[in-house]
């Protein structure tokens, strides 16, 4: 390295929306001493490693899938459609880094194989997979909560002799389904966005549906240079909103379900339908997320769409999920309902006929044979937690983050940990997440962690750790506000529910404006819930 290793003021663990922010934000507006480690040879984070077909941002994204921080960046990037791809996100994120000039502190090609805390020196040790050390005062978690590839432990999936991607690891050169049988297991969100892709070119296209999901239509469509130009004259007040509103500047209802017959509210889910079914969770009536016979009638009005646009009533059925609509998340697609009405397309519901075995030319389940030339997991990840389990630093007393998250993922402010002193996350568990749009959650974050940094250094501190009793009452903050919906009754990745021993935990924060508010009362009131150790000299 060209730095001064125990020079550095900071190192940032991973290259993508947050950890791009966070290099700039340290380096460029703190003045900083920063590097940044990624395993990958560009950035971009989990868009440099999802590149499946059909791969596009979960909702009507464009261009407030963005960051927000300068006015300059939003004016001279033009987004294209309101659906952003893959590519384009990529693309754009390669224009940050060259825009303000991060690459030059990112070593690629180097995952972090240790990171350890010395309590003596109040400072952070890293080492990696090219044999480098590196160390400094502050270790920044930008690890993504989408990372860790789930891969299911069929029985003999490793004797299957074709070629098998993982969706959430997709090659970088592309992948020919011209006239090849393929397999997809799994239907969340990857699964629902490359089959429709895949069945365009491939001789047969056979689905392994594990759960079946209330899918979307997103809408995809041109982004007008009117809409650009309007989003980028009233930039600042659209900012403002999406921090006041979970994330996007969307307005959501208040209208009460009770004020409307049932074919009035009919008519309203259908007119949502039509205009882009995001709006159908966010823009029917209020409760929607927390009272169960609204979401019935929600929930049935989706299967109803299922059973009209799929022509075959069996496979219809099989497609019909029961879950309370929206606890998993929500799903935009273009076009995959519409996939069942292919020739070259047939559903396996595992539910009914799970698999069995694996042999080298295709899968057997229960009722029978499958040959398949092609095996695509789209099986998702060990969300959240998962990135830093496999991390997996070690903290004061050498205890390690494995151990202290054996049972449950405790921390404050989905940002901290106890034990862990001068260690931050961004999109940790309990903090909005996915919940919230990642990039300006990112942005928000990575500047509260900056004022921490700024407070410890203009008062003579050397470290930061959050106690073990607000790690309690941040727990119980988390699940007041989920337990007042139904996301804890489906089996989600938001819930752990996806990966077999993980700890039942809800992962997320559901009201990101108030969270962030929480960050700045909590920074206000001399950082309770943290005890801060004078520097050591």
């Amino acid at each position: 390295m060209s730095d001064d290793d125990n020079a550095l003021d900071a190192i940032i663990i991973g290259a993508g929306f947050g950890g791009l922010y966070a290099l700039h934000h340290l380096r460029d507006g703190m003045g900083l001493n920063v590097r940044a480690f990624d395993g990958a040879s560009g950035v971009g984070g989990t868009w440099w490693y999802n590149r499946y077909p059909g791969a596009r941002v979960d909702a009507p994204s464009s261009p407030f899938y963005a960051y927000t921080f300068s006015q300059e960046l939003v004016d001279e990037w033009t987004w294209t459609e309101t659906q952003t791809s893959q590519a384009s996100v990529l693309a754009y994120l390669e224009h940050v880094a060259d825009r303000f000039d991060l690459r030059k502190n990112i070593q690629f090609d180097t995952w972090v194989t240790d990171a350890r805390y010395d309590e003596d020196r109040q400072r952070w040790t890293i080492e990696t997979s090219t044999g480098q050390t590196a160390s400094a005062q502050f270790l920044v978690c930008a690890v993504g909560a989408l990372f860790v590839a789930n891969k299911p432990d069929y029985p003999g999936i490793d004797d299957f002799a074709g070629a098998c991607y993982h969706t959430g690891r997709w090659p970088h050169e592309p992948v020919s389904f011209e006239g090849k049988r393929v397999g997809v297991i799994g239907t969340g969100s990857s699964g629902i966005q490359c089959i429709p892709e895949i069945a365009k070119t491939a001789a047969h296209v056979t689905v392994f549906q594990r759960t079946p999901q209330y899918s979307l239509p997103a809408r995809n469509r041109p982004l007008t240079a009117e809409e650009l130009a309007d989003s980028r004259a009233d930039w600042e007040n659209l900012r403002t909103s999406m921090r006041r509103r979970g994330g996007w500047p969307f307005k959501t209802t208040r209208r009460r379900s009770g004020d409307f017959t049932p074919e009035q509210r009919h008519a309203i889910y259908e007119e949502l339908w039509e205009g882009g079914g995001i709006h159908l969770a966010i823009n029917s009536f209020a409760g929607v997320l927390s009272k169960k016979d609204l979401n019935e009638e929600v929930s049935e009005f989706v299967r109803g769409k299922i059973r009209e646009i799929v022509t075959d009533p069996v496979t219809a059925q099989k497609l019909m999920p029961s879950y309370y609509f929206g606890t998993k998340r929500l799903i935009l697609d273009n076009g995959y309902f519409e996939t069942y009405n292919r020739d070259n397309v047939s559903l396996v519901d595992l539910r009914e006929d799970p698999i069995a075995s694996f042999t080298p030319t295709g899968i057997r389940t229960q009722n029978g044979e499958h040959p398949i030339d092609i095996l695509v997991l789209a099986t998702g990840f060990d969300a959240v937690s998962g990135s830093m389990l496999n991390l997996n630093p070690k903290g004061r007393d050498g205890i390690s983050l494995k151990d202290k998250w054996a049972s449950r993922f405790d921390n404050y402010l989905g940002t901290t940990i106890a034990g862990f002193p001068n260690l931050f996350m961004i999109h940790g568990p309990g903090a909005p997440g996915v919940f919230f749009t990642m990039p300006l959650g990112g942005e928000l974050t990575t500047a509260w962690i900056g004022d921490c940094i700024r407070h410890l250094r203009s008062n003579g501190l050397g470290a930061m750790e959050a106690t073990h009793a607000a790690e309690n009452g941040w727990d119980r903050e988390i699940n007041d506000i989920a337990d007042r919906t139904l996301y804890p009754y489906t089996d989600s990745w938001y819930m752990g529910a996806n990966v077999p021993g993980k700890p039942r935990q809800f992962l997320g924060h559901l009201r990101g404006s108030q969270y962030f508010d929480r960050l700045t009362e909590v920074a206000e009131e001399g950082y309770v819930g943290f005890v801060l150790e004078p520097a050591h000299h």
